[in-house]
């Protein structure tokens, strides 16, 4: 199944018409797959080799055309001639067309995994740049309520001041760190248009239909520690193209001896026998041609394609253990990421949140300055931003765990 990053179930991709005057798209996490596959432009292209190794494998396995012979001779003053016509087909002494054949029906297979692989790979560039939607909102909304807190804190610092009770300079300050929050969050919407704009293409959603996303990345959670690299498309294409490889080798055996030809042939001959006068002959024979293995036995094919399925075997072999790492590597870093989540909950943010107010209590009763304040503020918002940026980095990580598995 696709990976769950929302605590929504209902949508994450949601295109609002009234707002933006747009068609409307709407797309879940659990229908991104579904979406690929009707509408991505680059899958529809790569489906199309199907059709391709369809073709090959209708070609496949097929005799040559014979071949229609005819030849015609006579003398100066077009009084003798002769006139020879012939039909003749080459046939194969070995099994090289079924073998054909067969390694035609295998890269139909192979063909249809391309596909697949490439299904795949969609599917977790689309997961990767949700992610990073998902992440930018957050802080996008983190940044926010930090500057609406401070706003806040400024208009009463400014209320009191206007009593004779506060400092109009603290409250120039607060609204300066306002400011600063605010244009950050700004240029967070430049980065999301950005992650939008990649994340549009891979739904195959046109550039003047709008998208809006919605929910928040959930809690971290560890996947099984188990991996299996079958259902990686690209490992079962690998196996595939081993197949292939180990077939290749009996077609190339089956290539050292060369077809026969045979064929019928029907000649007319006009000869003058002086005196006697002309004498017409007619003769109707059969030909067969064998060559003679003598200096081409194939044999140099024969050991490429020998070399190049020791080759894919040790390719397969290769391809899972770096499925394995891929995995194990995914969930140790989601592992490590969950920690550091958690020891941010449990005991940085209560810290640093219990040392922001008792700093403000402090500052209400003129025993610190506002800077200390403001400086409690950033710490906390700074904590808060490396979890966020500590539940991204988790959520990326079980992306490529997931996309590691083959699973979508």
């Amino acid at each position: 199944m696709f990976p769950k990053f929302t605590v929504f179930c209902a949508a994450s991709f949601l295109v609002v018409p009234a707002l933006q005057g747009k068609p409307a798209v709407v797309v879940t996490p659990d229908t991104i797959p579904k979406r690929i596959r009707a509408q991505n432009p680059d899958l529809a292209a790569a489906r199309l080799r199907i059709a391709e190794a369809l073709g090959r494998m209708k070609q496949s396995g097929r005799l040559e055309n014979p071949q229609l012979e005819t030849s015609f001779q006579h003398n100066s003053n077009f009084r003798e001639g002769a006139i020879e016509i012939g039909i003749s087909q080459k046939f194969p002494v070995t099994d090289r067309l079924r073998r054909e054949k067969s390694i035609s029906l295998t890269e139909l297979e192979a063909a249809e995994l391309e596909v697949r692989q490439v299904e795949q790979k969609l599917v977790a560039d689309a997961n990767r740049a949700l992610i990073e939607v998902l992440a930018i909102r957050q802080r996008k909304d983190l940044l926010n309520r930090q500057s609406a807190l401070t706003t806040q804190l400024a208009d009463s610092i400014k209320t009191a001041a206007e009593k004779g009770e506060g400092s109009m300079l603290d409250a120039g300050q607060a609204r300066v760190e306002a400011m600063q929050a605010s244009t950050e969050s700004r240029t967070l919407d430049a980065k999301e248009a950005a992650a939008l704009a990649g994340l549009k293409p891979l739904l195959g959603i046109r550039q003047h239909e709008g998208l809006v996303v919605s929910g928040t990345l959930a809690a971290p959670r560890l996947p099984g520690s188990g991996a299996d690299p079958s259902r990686r498309a690209d490992f079962q294409l690998s196996k595939i193209e081993t197949d292939i490889a180990a077939q290749s080798i009996g077609l190339e055996k089956s290539k050292r001896r060369e077809d026969f030809e045979g064929g019928a042939f029907f000649s007319a001959e006009r000869t003058e026998d002086a005196p006697e006068g002309y004498e017409n002959e007619a003769i109707v024979g059969l030909r067969l041609k064998i060559p003679l293995p003598f200096w081409n036995k194939n044999e140099g094919n024969i050991e490429a394609a020998e070399a190049t399925h020791r080759r894919k075997q040790l390719e397969t072999t290769a391809l899972a253990e770096t499925i394995r790492h891929e995995a194990g590597g995914a969930r140790a870093e989601m592992a490590e990421w969950a920690k550091l989540i958690g020891e941010i909950d449990t005991n940085l943010l209560p810290l640093a949140n219990k040392q922001a107010t008792d700093t403000e209590t402090a500052w209400r009763n003129g025993q610190a300055d506002f800077q200390t304040v403001l400086k409690s503020r950033a710490q906390r918002l700074q904590l808060e931003a490396t979890r966020l940026d500590a539940l991204r980095d988790f959520h990326l990580a079980r992306a490529r765990h997931q996309a590691a598995l083959g699973n979508h």
